[in-house]
């Protein structure tokens, strides 16, 4: 399942949600499968850093370089929906620095631009 899951994810050109998932991965086996339990396995990508959460579309990527352990910034254009991952580690050192000197752990930066890229403009 969870192989299953991860090559429909990996085929997506822009973030796909839970659901979007499900039904593709349901197809693929011949039987539905439920979004829950698609959830519960995107959830155990992203702890892996395997995949990547886009919080704005509640979608989910597949994450192009695993090894990294950066903070995610994307840019993610509300008129096709792609979402570009980039990485820029002074950008969220900075913010984590800030949310510290307010007393705050930070977990993990969510930082999205929502515009339009490139393609669409």
């Amino acid at each position: 399942m969870r192989a299953d899951i991860f090559a429909v994810l990996a085929a997506e050109e822009k973030p796909a949600s839970a659901y979007d998932i499900a039904d593709k991965v349901s197809q693929k086996r011949g039987k539905r499968v439920a979004p829950n339990s698609i959830y519960r396995i995107l959830d155990l990508f992203v702890a892996n850093n395997l995949a990547q959460r886009v919080e704005s579309a509640n979608a989910y990527i597949a994450n192009a370089h695993p090894g990294c352990l950066h903070d995610c910034i994307f840019l993610v254009c509300k008129s096709c929906g792609e979402a570009t991952h980039i990485d820029n580690d002074r950008l969220t050192g900075e913010v984590r620095r800030i949310a510290d000197e307010d007393g705050f752990k930070a977990e993990r930066p969510v930082i999205e631009v929502l515009g339009t890229c490139a393609k669409c403009a």
